[in-house]
């Protein structure tokens, strides 16, 4: 029997000849990216507030979950190059293998790192529902125009990675001495959401169905699901929460009311626009957004996610 001393010498041998030998393969990324710890198991890198394509791409959050024998990702970043820098930050803290990847949802700032990972072995895990993107013309003409945005990070051999492991219902997961919970949202910030709880150190990992301190993006969200699955997480006791862009919440509540307010304010205010035939433009110009102007990507993203929830709620009222 090899002894467990020379065992693990070899594999942290191994996995930085790996590690090596796959950075090669990328672009390096000069971005500036730190690792947190937030509790004993949980680390994360936190995006830069910005557009989609600013920094690199690097607008979003990934979390490292750290047990006794491998280490869980949750979200992988926006390109293989990103997600090797996240790696080389690990690798700092824990020579163990990285054995799982969980997506909360498929959107390009948390999936074009996957590759990366499946290449190192990684068991690749998202919720239901997730190929409505994968398969859709909007994630090849996003990834088509990502390739030209994000070059050389993003590039010819960057590719959609697919799961292997779906999550249907909400799931108890047992990683080593990593007890984690992940619930199942369906629909709601994306076509298929879910969250992760480490339940260890009662941390939640929320994607993007929470952002901390700015303005979330709506895109074609179901927000009337996302508000009721917000309202699952008030009164959670909880140490800590990652949501999937901005700082780690100390204050969780107070993090989950901010994006509950705004969702809340911006459905009232194109729902009785809808109800009263107002024009887009009038009741936006109308309604007082004084509470989120100071907010980072206010001004990027707020007119944009009001549309699409006006066009979303006449939808509705027409069914």
């Amino acid at each position: 029997m090899i002894p467990r001393t020379y065992a693990l010498a070899l594999l942290f041998t191994l996995t930085t000849w790996f590690n090596a030998a796959l950075a090669a393969d990328y672009p390096p990324s000069e971005v500036e990216m730190e690792l947190t710890q937030v509790s004993p198991h949980v680390y994360y890198v936190l995006g830069k507030a910005g557009i989609a394509t600013d920094n690199e791409g690097f607008i979003s959050n990934s979390v490292a979950i750290i047990g006794d024998e491998s280490i869980v990702i949750v979200d992988a970043l926006s390109s293989p190059s990103l997600a090797e820098k996240m790696v080389s930050l690990v690798r700092e803290v824990s020579d163990l293998p990285i054995t799982k990847v969980i997506v909360t949802h498929y959107h390009a700032d948390h999936i074009y790192g996957l590759r990366l990972y499946q290449e190192m072995g990684a068991e690749i895990i998202a919720p239901s529902g997730y190929r409505e993107y994968f398969d859709s013309q909007v994630a090849k003409d996003r990834l088509a125009e990502r390739r030209q945005s994000l070059a050389p990070w993003v590039n010819e051999d960057t590719r959609l990675v697919a799961a292997d492991r779906v999550i249907e219902a909400d799931t108890e997961l047992q990683v080593g001495n990593l007890d984690l919970a992940l619930t199942h949202l369906g629909a709601a910030h994306s076509d298929a959401d879910l969250m992760v709880l480490v339940k260890n150190d009662n941390v939640l990992i929320s994607g993007d169905l929470i952002f901390e301190g700015r303005v979330p993006f709506t895109g074609s969200a179901d927000t009337g699901h996302w508000l009721a699955m917000l309202e699952r997480l008030e009164g959670m006791e909880l140490t800590a929460l990652i949501p999937g862009h901005g700082p780690a919440a100390r204050n969780p509540d107070q993090t989950i009311a901010l994006t509950l307010r705004y969702l809340r304010q911006v459905r009232e205010v194109m729902a009785a626009a809808v109800e009263d035939f107002v024009p887009f433009a009038e009741a936006y110009e109308a309604a007082d957004w004084s509470e989120f102007e100071e907010l980072p990507a206010f001004d990027a993203t707020h007119r944009r996610n009001a549309f699409g929830v006006y066009l979303s709620l006449e939808r509705e009222m027409m069914e």
